[in-house]
């Protein structure tokens, strides 16, 4: 019997490739002859996006841009994009009582939808004023396109007498990155 033997460097594992038994079992494996072949679960290009700028909202209601954004052109309109961000002391300044603010990603910029479907998103909460948290959000979504997309990251003051801040401390840097993932 025929066969295909790959073995890992360093005495890893091994993956063997091995011809039927009898000619009544063939089987056929064929791989694309042009271009290159991708498995699945392949990260294929990842895009940044910083701001050292703080985004405030005093109003409650509706979501506002945090001016932190980036755009991604996916190759497949199968594959998904992962979308990470991070946003050192975000949180609440002033006020009394328990606070309340949400953080989004929207794809198609501040005037797109939002990735998810809960109302409130990332919902931040503090019993006390001026306390601030690292707000960190990983979330995979499907555009199902091969155009250029945007994905803005979104705040709103949800509840409370105070101002809801993104970013606040201007000495650090606030992140969006966004990595194609192949399907």
């Amino acid at each position: 019997m025929s066969s295909i033997k790959l073995t890992a460097d360093s005495g890893g594992g091994t993956f063997e490739i091995k011809a039927p038994s009898s000619s009544g079992n063939t089987r056929v494996l064929t791989l694309p002859d042009t271009g290159d072949y991708i498995l699945g679960g392949r990260i294929l290009q990842v895009v940044s996006a910083t701001s050292g700028g703080q985004a405030t909202i005093s109003s409650t209601g509706t979501f506002a841009s945090t001016g932190l954004e980036a755009t991604i052109t996916p190759s497949s309109s199968s594959n998904k994009i992962l979308i990470e961000v991070n946003s050192p002391m975000t949180g609440f300044a002033g006020g009394s009582g328990s606070q309340a603010g949400s953080l989004k990603i929207y794809r198609g910029g501040a005037s797109g939808s939002s990735v998810e479907s809960s109302a409130n998103g990332l919902s931040l909460q503090h019993g006390d004023p001026n306390t601030y948290s690292d707000a960190k959000i990983l979330f995979l979504d499907s555009p199902s396109t091969t155009s250029a997309t945007t994905y803005t990251v979104m705040m709103k003051r949800v509840s409370g007498d105070t101002t809801y801040s993104f970013n606040r401390n201007a000495q650090q840097t606030a992140s969006i990155v966004l990595s194609e993932v192949a399907a």
